[in-house]
């Protein structure tokens, strides 16, 4: 009987100690996942990258119509109606886009990128209304906002990237 009850106190005791020490980790893995939490969000990479990549995928979901008829050999009426809806709707889009708190310092270089972007957008609607549309003005304005929001990413030492390849 001795040796039944020796048995279960251990077995007892080694469960209140794991549940002990497994409760302390809890914690720990608590102020650890705050204090990640709190790096994360004053880290301007991160947040740079993660607006890049949400600009990005925003534009690729509106410049469908766009990209079709500029990649096309037979340019229709209705791939060019659209393709010039598909481009006001990027620009209006890029006009709503907020800037992450986290970026407060760069917020104003990359205002100033997604306007081009935006007036890019907007030339390339305005074009789609001309018989023979040209898009060097537009190409020329994007590549404006590109060098800016490359400036941006140096600033927090990344490097470019090129949203030209990413959209298009």
């Amino acid at each position: 009987m001795k040796k039944v009850w020796a048995v279960s106190s251990a077995l007892a005791l080694s469960l209140a100690l794991g549940a002990c020490s497994g409760g302390g980790d809890q914690s720990s893995e608590k102020e650890q996942d705050a204090a990640a939490s709190t790096a994360e969000q004053t880290n301007p990479k991160k947040a740079l990258v993660r607006f890049y990549m949400d600009l990005t995928n925003q534009i690729n979901e509106q410049d469908v119509d766009l990209n079709t008829y500029v990649n096309t050999e037979e340019k229709t009426d209705e791939l060019k109606t659209a393709a010039a809806q598909s481009a006001s709707t990027v620009a209006e889009g890029l006009k709503k886009v907020e800037i992450p708190a986290d970026l407060k310092e760069q917020k104003e270089d990359i205002k100033a990128a997604l306007k081009d972007f935006s007036t890019s957008y907007e030339l390339k609607a305005e074009e789609l209304k001309k018989g023979e549309p040209s898009f060097e003005e537009a190409d020329q304005t994007f590549l404006t906002g590109q060098e800016k929001l490359g400036t941006v990413f140096e600033s927090v030492e990344l490097l470019k990237p090129d949203l030209s390849k990413e959209v298009n």
